[in-house]
């Protein structure tokens, strides 16, 4: 890649980012420790800084337990040395079942699982620490004190959420001003061509009016906004297969056909389009992933690719939704 990225920050935190995130839900499960080095390596590079994962990551591949993710990160970490840790900004999540009362985001199970998390990923801080996602059962209060104690600890450098609805992340938001407390300073919802109304509906103007960075998880749709997914041969060719075959409808054809008229008129890939979009909609960083250096560089140029009006305007009416 000949641009290098431009740095940005998150929220109203001092943490600048990469407009691109790797993904890191693929290292160990799709993408073996030798592969996940690779990947990570030319990711780095290139110039990328920001790299997400979660504690749960892969628990749910059959034979796993969770932790494989950060565990390959923190064997990465080691081989590459203290410089390379400095580097990047490394977020990790937790709140998602890791076994018997493992699960949530109680005081207790947050200072548990963070401590844990540290240890498999060889750090003493995280960069980016967020809910995986809302806990109804757990004060509000409890969560924010939990997490505030993290941050003044210097386990932690700032919060963020994922998967919560306005509602939920407005209250959160209050109860942080309320109590003098860290707050969340990013957004990791699903939010890409296909899948739109979740966060356009509410979320993106709370996010603007709070200053909050948007980190929209799923930003090529499981590999669908690559093109890649055309056919009933094309679905049976992949573990996710059924899931592609139901966004080949209208309105997938026609998101199809919009990426692959300005992805040829850039010279550049479906995926970059898809990138660039979401980017052209304000986001912070897409998350993406691979499991091939190859596969990344066809990602990467996303992030500097830039979109005219008209272009974004075309892929907004080609993936619109019925009133």
């Amino acid at each position: 890649m000949n641009d290098t990225p431009v740095l940005r920050p998150l929220g109203r935190s001092a943490l600048r980012v990469s407009p691109l995130a790797f993904g890191g839900n693929v290292f160990g499960w799709t993408a073996d420790e030798t592969t996940s080095f690779a990947l990570l390596d030319a990711f780095v590079e290139a110039g990328f800084n920001f790299i997400d994962t979660a504690d749960a990551y892969s628990r749910f591949v059959p034979g796993n337990v969770g932790g494989e993710s950060e565990t390959i990160l923190g064997r990465w970490f080691a081989a590459r040395g203290p410089a390379m840790r400095a580097r990047v900004v490394l977020a990790t999540k937790v709140g998602l079942e890791m076994g018997p009362g493992d699960i949530g985001l109680s005081a207790q199970y947050i200072r548990r699982a963070v401590d844990r998390s540290l240890q498999r990923l060889q750090t003493d801080y995280i960069d980016l620490y967020q809910a995986h996602r809302d806990d109804p059962s757990v004060p509000l209060e409890e969560t924010a004190v939990a997490f505030d104690a993290l941050v003044k600890a210097g386990k932690v450098r700032v919060l963020g959420a994922s998967n919560f609805s306005a509602d939920r992340l407005a209250a959160a938001l209050e109860v942080s001003a309320k109590l003098g407390l860290a707050r969340y300073e990013s957004l990791q919802p699903h939010y890409n061509l296909v899948v739109r109304s979740e966060f356009e509906s509410q979320l993106a103007a709370l996010c603007a009016r709070e200053q909050i960075g948007v980190i929209p998880y799923f930003a090529l749709a499981s590999g669908f906004l690559t093109g890649k997914y055309r056919s009933a041969e094309d679905v049976g060719k992949s573990v996710r297969g059924a899931r592609m075959a139901a966004l080949l409808d209208a309105r997938g054809l026609r998101i199809l056909a919009a990426l692959d008229a300005i992805a040829a008129n850039h010279e550049t890939t479906q995926a970059c389009v898809a990138i660039a979009w979401l980017l052209a909609r304000g986001v912070t960083a897409p998350i993406a992933s691979a499991t091939s250096v190859a596969q990344l560089q066809q990602i990467l140029p996303g992030a500097t690719l830039s979109l005219s009006q008209e272009e974004v305007a075309a892929l907004n009416a080609a993936s619109a939704t019925p009133a």
